[in-house]
């Protein structure tokens, strides 16, 4: 059983369409219009950087888009890569973020190398802790379904949105800033 610390109440849900940044659907633009380290939140954003040869990183994939299975080449290429220093397997439900998760995350992006963080259930809700967490000038990549790629940059704008979002999570808020890291 999983240790949900915070769990996203419907009335979040529609805020959370409007993306955290542009919208790509041309990998080498993305590219270089990104900065490094760079962040992959999903299967299919990581499957295109790693094709475009960059290694994030860190990772998160749950091996599905859109609630479905990803396709065999998408999870061969995920597979396969060898650039990642590091592969862990973390279990967080479908619309929370997890203790494990929220640790892992954080441990992946202090530890040194790449680290792939391989998830049981959703990684879908990962992209607003890890903008809290993330270097300044970290550029973070997430799919926007049906749309594309977004690019974030992690800087004190994308950080406020986030916290305010994360702050009216149904859950425990005060263990969720601690679990990070961050001040509330």
């Amino acid at each position: 059983m999983a240790d949900i610390v915070v769990e996203l109440p419907k009335e979040l849900r529609l805020e959370l369409k409007e993306p955290l940044g542009p919208i790509y659907t041309d990998t080498p633009t993305l590219v270089a219009d990104a900065s490094q380290p760079l962040i992959a939140i999903g299967d299919v954003v990581t499957h295109h950087l790693i094709k475009g040869g960059e290694t994030p990183k860190l990772a998160m994939v749950d091996e599905r888009t859109e609630r479905s299975a990803v396709s065999p080449e998408i999870a061969e290429t995920i597979n396969s890569f060898e650039g990642f220093g590091t592969v862990e397997q973390v279990s967080n439900p479908a619309g929370t973020l997890s203790a494990e998760l929220l640790t892992a995350l954080r441990t992946g992006l202090e530890r040194e190398g790449s680290t792939l963080l391989d998830v049981d259930g959703e990684e879908d809700l990962a992209a607003l802790p890890t903008i809290l967490v993330a270097p300044e000038g970290t550029s973070l990549v997430y799919g926007q379904p049906g749309e594309g790629m977004v690019l974030t940059a992690v800087e004190e704008t994308a950080r406020q949105r986030c916290r305010d979002i994360l702050s009216r999570m149904d859950g425990d808020t005060a263990r969720l800033w601690d679990l990070l890291g961050v001040d509330a």
